[in-house]
């Protein structure tokens, strides 16, 4: 019985074979059907890219405010306040949790 499938048994994995990538081109995490989720994942993390980027470049500034040559005394106050738990009586100071 076997030996009369024989001549079809490379056709049957080729075939088979087919099937598999062709299912995975469209159900896998790289499939045209995910390219939906894939958008929206990249659109997701650009906005956390430019929220980072805004951040560091805020950080950056702080630091080159910071440095040996040039100390910013707005800067150093503020830090300090931050620091000791003192506000000016001006501030306005809002209270959240950490």
């Amino acid at each position: 019985m076997f030996a009369s499938l024989r001549p079809y048994l490379p056709a049957a994995v080729l075939a088979s074979l087919i099937f598999y990538f062709g299912f995975q081109a469209l159900t896998g995490d790289r499939g045209l059907l995910s390219l939906s989720q894939r958008n929206e994942l990249l659109a997701a993390r650009r906005g956390e890219l430019a929220r980072v980027q805004a951040q560091r470049r805020d950080l950056e500034a702080r630091a080159r405010l910071m440095r040996d040559g040039a100390v910013s005394r707005d800067l150093v106050e503020e830090r300090a306040r931050y620091l000791l738990g003192f506000s000016d009586p001006r501030d306005y100071v809002i209270h959240t949790r950490p």
